[in-house]
């Protein structure tokens, strides 16, 4: 059994994001690419799972299981990127710190595998 890997989540937008978001927040395209994480192939190879494989992705604020694919912007070992979305937001502290915007960088993670059965 793996243990917790601690990695560090990055949010951002995509173009993919942008271009599901014109179809509607409730298109497939939309809920597709925003219930993925990128992870380097490294850290894919360390948690022991594959392309298209669930990850339970955890913050004080929030647990959130979405699939995982190999980034093509690697190497970036212990970094995560995901598009904004909601998956991403439950992970993301409410507090903005007087800016009326949460900080999407930098949010320290636990990620475990997960069987396939239990994806949100």
């Amino acid at each position: 059994m793996v243990n917790l890997v601690k990695m560090i989540l990055v949010s951002g937008r995509s173009l993919e994001q942008g271009l599901g978001k014109e179809a509607s927040k409730f298109s497939k395209r939309y809920i597709d690419v925003t219930a993925v994480c990128q992870l380097d192939p490294e850290d894919m190879s360390r948690l022991s799972i594959g392309e298209g494989e669930s990850l339970r992705i955890s913050s004080q604020h929030g647990s959130i299981i979405v699939k995982a694919v190999k980034s093509k912007h690697a190497p970036h070992p212990g970094v995560i990127f995901m598009a904004y979305g909601p998956w991403v937001n439950n992970l993301t502290s409410p507090e903005t710190h007087g800016t009326g915007m949460p900080s999407f960088k930098g949010l320290e993670v636990e990620v475990e595998p997960v069987k396939t059965a239990e994806r949100s």
